[in-house]
């Protein structure tokens, strides 16, 4: 409508990026639309946990399922990884998994962090494959083999420490020739006491440490690593509590000992996993762990640290924000944790930044390069009070993410209405107030075009004019 006007905005890094696991051996993929809802925004980047083992006889079946008559007592007893498939790779398709959720993702503004266990044997060619799978993808962060200075995984238990890290180095430079939009991440122990002088296995991993794009740890404040198959108890040997000032302070140590390897390089640094186990803590002393590690890096505004990736959505244990109902696997019981997490994430310093910039005069070329660098549009409203209607409605098939007082929502190709009303249920106006309507375009298929000149980083969608903004501040009939 002619009454609003619009400029544009940047999207910008957050101090501390907010990234969530979404599935894994512990839990079942849960859709973007349903996050999006339960957070009231998104995240920087989804995990999403997969294993690749194609040399193996029971291939491409997920180990657990193939093999659910084995005697297992440890999760991490099969012949690799419980995992979900990578149905990629050499003579693969990119019309299974994981790339249908990797598209969900991306149309709703966010970035992958692709998790792969792979056989550390792997050939050129195999590697090469999976590199051209994910170069539609835009900017992707592949976490290759985490956890590797650990002995549970298949690949510790198929080479030496130091053959894995070799693979890891040469998985690096195929993916930088082949997929350069993708960024690897090493995650390794890193420091494992507050005093050490140097990171666990540095002999064998120094390499890798200088040749990744992105150092990592997981770090969590309790895990009970014995599920699902005992109950934690006291005195148990299956589960570990720490000293949140420890974890915090071993992880700055890790970045430290990380960057000093690679000659005074700093590198963002991540911790890929997250969280305090709810079955060693219990739902209330959770919820303390998890605030208290992100307001110590509130309070030392710690610019050494660049985000973390909470584990996980939806658990079937206690690691998540929700708990899978056991009656139905498509329910999710929502734990205490749920509203501290929010309470974080929606926190200034968890949040993407954004700078207004010029008026805007339509038809309006929007770019969409990440999560942290995007283009969009602001739209300034006033409001006389609280609204009774606050709605978009839409003449095009534009594929959007659409943000109103911290409150984030998306718009498919097919929807042609927007209720904005919802940013108003938490958090309700008290007389007039100033707030503005920022517009984004990820992309519609949730991939890039590599047709174009800079495809692999950026995608375009032309807007040819605001949406019609319809407010009301009474009922339509008293």
């Amino acid at each position: 409508m002619s009454e609003f006007k619009a400029y544009s905005i940047k999207m910008g890094p957050a101090k501390c990026a907010v990234d969530l696991g979404d599935g894994s051996e512990r839990g079942e993929y849960v859709n973007q639309d349903y996050i999006l809802n339960k957070m009231g925004r998104p995240h920087r980047s989804i995990s999403l946990m997969y294993c690749y083992y194609p040399y193996d006889e029971q291939w491409p079946g997920r180990i657990s399922e193939v093999m659910k008559d084995a005697n297992v007592s440890f999760q991490w007893d099969y012949p690799y990884d419980d995992y979900f498939t990578y149905k990629g790779g050499l003579g693969g398709s990119l019309e299974d998994e994981p790339f249908n959720y990797m598209r969900d993702v991306r149309r709703h503004g966010q970035d992958v962090t692709l998790t792969l266990t792979m056989d550390p044997h792997l050939d050129d060619e195999r590697i090469i494959a999976i590199a051209k799978d994910l170069r539609t993808f835009g900017r992707l962060f592949l976490r290759v083999n985490h956890e590797a200075t650990g002995n549970w995984f298949s690949f510790n238990k198929r080479a030496s420490y130091q053959e894995v890290a070799d693979f890891f180095c040469k998985v690096t430079r195929i993916v930088h020739e082949y997929a350069p939009n993708v960024k690897l991440i090493l995650c390794i122990d890193g420091a494992r006491r507050t005093d050490a002088t140097e990171i666990e296995m540095e002999k064998e991993f120094a390499q890798a440490v200088r040749e990744t794009d992105i150092f990592s740890v997981d770090k969590y404040m309790a895990l009970h690593w014995g599920w699902p198959y005992d109950v934690a108890e006291t005195g148990g040997n299956t589960h570990s509590r720490s000293l949140v000032r420890n974890v915090y302070d071993m992880t700055k140590l890790s970045c430290e000992l990380f960057t000093k390897i690679c000659d005074g390089q700093r590198k963002p640094m991540v911790m890929s996993e997250f969280n305090a186990d709810g079955d060693v803590t219990g739902p209330y002393d959770q919820c303390e762990m998890v605030k208290e590690f992100c307001d110590r890096l509130k309070a030392e505004n710690a610019d050494w640290f660049s985000g973390f990736t909470f584990y996980q959505f939806r658990d079937r244990g206690r690691l998540g924000l929700e708990i899978q109902d056991v009656n139905n696997p498509d329910v999710g019981i929502e734990q205490p944790v749920m509203k501290t997490y929010k309470e974080i994430i929606h926190d200034n310093y968890f949040r993407p930044s954004m700078t207004q910039g010029e008026e805007l005069s339509f038809p309006v070329k929007l770019r969409w390069g990440s999560s942290e660098d995007a283009e969009g549009i602001s739209v300034p409203i006033h409001f006389e009070k609280n609204p009774h209607f606050c709605e978009l409605y839409f003449e095009d098939d534009s594929n959007l993410m659409i943000e109103l007082g911290g409150k984030w929502f998306y718009k498919s190709p097919n929807a042609k209405f927007v209720d904005l009303m919802p940013a108003f249920f938490e958090k309700p106006i008290d007389g007039e107030c100033d707030m503005t309507l920022k517009i984004f375009a990820p992309p519609a298929s949730g991939e890039n075009d590599l047709s174009i000149e800079d495809g692999m980083f950026n995608t375009y969608a032309t807007i040819e004019k605001l949406p019609k903004i319809r407010i009301l501040y009474t009922p339509v009939e008293k």
